[in-house]
């Protein structure tokens, strides 16, 4: 039996029966909405978040706190666990951060355990994908040190291609401006962003209309993509459903040996990207630019 715990945080949007399967330890950030009580990520049904978001609300996000960490990984290490702990890009969030402050006082605690910890520079299902191959190795029994040095050859090669529906969204957080989110909407602009090298998120470029934006994504990941190392592909989406079975369609004609996974972009980045926003996320030949 596997000695070492691995944990992650909310941001990683892996659909609630991996986690339960694979026993994957999930630290919650929070999602203040409408200034109201900070309410834990899980806490919160992603259908009706995002029809809040279309209703107006006003959404905010808070790091995992020190204290969430201290409770669940001491839980751990009394039971005599390790701790691998595979953290969202530290880029855009405090959360990694926190955990890192909390491993290195819990390892003064509990000299006898060992506690490694990895920035993936990763958000959504890139970071979930990661978590998921984590959780595979640790299945078929490859230590935890192994594990880590897996997950650092891959992690810069963890390619996230990304459409938004409303650029109000984008706007709220900085990303455009508020003229810019204006006309764009007018002229039914979409634009396709990514998770850079350095696990902040760039605007790469633009495309008119909603189907146009989704075949982008699977064209983008026709010129990198190495499914042939590893043919797991994650999409998330911000209830659109369909269109995200849309885009697993266009992968699975292109792959058809790609094992896609569609997940809810959970309100942690939702409230980010808002409503119908699209991640396709994959393992890339090259590095992430």
């Amino acid at each position: 039996m596997s000695n070492f715990e691995i944990y992650t945080d909310s941001s990683c949007d892996l659909p609630k029966d991996i986690i339960e399967k694979y026993n994957i330890k999930v630290m919650q950030l929070e999602v203040i909405i409408d200034d109201k009580p900070p309410v834990l990520n899980k806490d919160i049904e992603p259908k009706v978040f995002y029809e809040q978001l279309r209703n107006g609300a006003n959404a905010k996000t808070a790091a995992v706190t020190l204290g969430y960490f201290a409770e669940h990984m001491k839980q751990s290490l009394e039971e005599g666990k390790d701790i691998l702990y595979i953290g969202f890009t530290s880029a855009l969030s405090a959360t990694y951060n926190n955990g890192v402050m909390m491993i290195g006082e819990l390892q003064e605690e509990y000299p006898q355990r060992k506690l490694c910890s990895i920035d993936t520079l990763c958000a959504s299902v890139g970071q979930g994908l990661l978590v998921h191959y984590a959780a595979l190795k640790r299945e078929e029994g490859v230590g935890m040190e192994e594990i880590y040095e897996g997950i650092l050859s891959m992690k810069d090669k963890i390619h996230h291609q990304v459409t938004v529906d409303d650029l109000f969204f984008l706007k709220r957080g900085g990303r455009v401006s508020g003229a810019t989110a204006v006309a764009g909407t007018m002229l039914n602009i979409k634009p396709m962003i990514q998770v850079s090298e350095d696990g902040k998120l760039e605007t790469v470029g633009k495309v008119r209309g909603r189907k146009s934006a989704m075949r982008q994504l699977v064209s983008e990941m026709q010129e990198i993509a190495d499914i042939d190392t590893w043919e797991y592909v994650f999409i998330s989406h911000g209830d659109c459903y369909e269109d995200a079975t849309r885009v697993r369609e266009m992968v699975e004609e292109v792959y058809p040996k790609a094992k896609v996974i569609i997940s809810y972009v959970g309100p942690v980045i939702g409230a980010h990207t808002g409503p119908g926003v699209i991640a396709l996320c994959y393992l890339g030949k090259v590095v992430k630019g």
